[in-house]
């Protein structure tokens, strides 16, 4: 009998060698290289075939594929609907990742729960819950369904079976790290495990036409835990983000192949579940403070939504000789970037303060339009001088001082008048074009030492 070859593989990011080494020379990681042995493969003849029933189709011109509108599954869920890029394809291989305990497999649930109400076969195979266990959730969030399938299974060639006896119209697996194929040695969770169950599986969602929704689990640095590889399979990733000791939830896309990758949709987890928030400028903007220095509102644009947020600055004199940085929410180098403009253009002097920088209710801010409210923020708080709080400030500040313009103005400034707001101030280069709504005036600036006569008073 031949002997079988051995290999040493990274477990956090794939890479192979020969032998074992204590730094992974992939992604410089300590102690991560695991030996595994490796699998025997055949070769396969492939055969083409020219007819209808070919296993392999051959190359034809682009403009010779027949295209047609995908067909989506809707859940009572808008607001997943909206990431997803408006439903759920047939087909598709969703990922989704989260912290321990932040409510995917609650969502999951719910969501098989109401395709199950609409007449949909619906299968839930859970690695980590035995059937029960599963009953006990479902009976605390008042699922009720005879076309709801569960079981508790680990093994890929048994978890075929089922999908071939049941031939369900949506499938959940949770999770990806539970699931193994016998033939591979290394343990389930392992990067080879992983990357071969995520392949098989894809191909049953591919060849079968169902949508399959696969839940990750993420290391200690919030990244979906095997290799890189595993998201690059998948058509759609999307992470649940949050604190436990929260009600709120974001469920963002970070890559979708049928939608924008831009969208977030926001949950609250009550007793019986999690709800969707159909209106999150509320949530985001009901305990803030007013008449208080060094609060702006900014209307910031999340895919096709937009959303009024809070950007909060506390500018406080050091004690030492290297002022401190932080923000939360908010990029730590844009953040300096703007401090530095407002020292050379607005003559403030900011380099012996610390500066302390949050976005109110946990939201991640990454789009130029946010420029201008994080300035306004942070010189209200050096001057202790508070902006109006009817104000609302939009904009992306260049490094010589001027306001240059956002995209879509018009939406961002009606969610502003829908809201209260009484006045917008935007870039210079944004006015005109488009009709402004009647309950709110809207001031354009050319740069950044206009934007603070307005909102500051100098």
């Amino acid at each position: 009998m031949a002997k079988r070859k051995t290999k040493f593989v990274c477990q956090s990011c794939g890479y192979e060698s020969a032998k074992w080494m204590g730094k992974c020379p992939g992604c410089g990681a300590w102690n991560t290289l695991v030996e595994e042995l490796e699998a025997q493969t055949t070769s396969k003849r492939l055969t083409f075939n020219t007819g209808l029933q070919s296993e392999f189709a051959k190359p034809r011109p682009l403009m010779e594929v027949e295209t047609k509108q995908e067909a989506r599954i809707f859940t009572r869920f808008q607001e997943l609907n909206r990431v997803l890029g408006g439903g759920i394809v047939n087909g598709s291989l969703v990922l989704i990742g989260g912290d321990p305990g932040i409510g995917k497999s609650t969502l999951l649930l719910q969501v098989s729960s109401q395709l199950a109400d609409s007449s949909y076969k619906v299968l839930y195979i859970s690695g980590e819950e035995s059937a029960k266990q599963i009953r006990l959730r479902a009976d605390r969030l008042d699922v009720q369904s005879n076309n709801l399938y569960v079981v508790s299974e680990t093994d890929l060639e048994y978890i075929s079976k089922y999908i071939d006896e049941v031939q369900p119209a949506f499938v959940v697996i949770d999770s990806i790290q539970t699931i193994y194929l016998s033939h591979i040695t290394s343990a389930p969770g392992s990067v080879s495990q992983v990357r071969e169950c995520t392949s098989e599986l894809m191909k049953l969602a591919k060849t079968k036409g169902i949508p399959i929704f696969i839940v990750g689990h993420v290391t200690k640095e919030g990244s979906i835990a095997g290799p890189r590889l595993l998201e690059h399979m998948v058509d759609a990733v999307l992470y649940f983000e949050g604190e436990r000791h929260h009600t709120y939830r974001i469920l963002r896309a970070v890559k979708n192949r049928f939608g924008s990758t831009n969208e977030i949709g926001i949950f609250e987890m009550k007793e019986l579940g999690l709800q969707e928030v159909l209106n999150p400028s509320e949530i985001f903007l009901e305990e803030r403070p007013v008449g208080v220095a060094g609060s702006t509102v900014v209307a910031s644009m999340e895919g096709t939504r937009p959303v009024l947020v809070e950007v909060q600055a506390l500018i406080s004199p050091t004690s030492f000789g290297n002022p401190r940085r932080m923000a939360t929410g908010i990029d730590h180098n844009r953040v300096s970037l703007i401090m530095a403009v407002l020292e050379k253009r607005a003559g403030m002097l900011l380099q012996n303060q610390d500066a302390y920088l949050k976005v109110a209710g946990g939201l991640k801010l990454d789009e130029p339009a946010v420029d201008l409210a994080v300035a306004l923020s942070i010189a209200s708080s050096f001057r202790d001088k508070a902006s109006a709080p009817t104000d609302v400030v939009i904009g992306e500040v260049g490094l010589t001082g001027e306001v240059r313009r956002v995209s879509r103005i018009e939406q961002r400034v009606q969610e502003a008048a829908k809201l209260g707001f009484k006045r917008a101030v935007i870039p210079q280069k944004n006015l005109g074009g488009w009709t402004v709504p009647d309950d709110i005036e809207v001031v354009g600036v050319s740069n950044i030492g206009e934007a603070l006569r307005y909102t500051l008073g100098g």
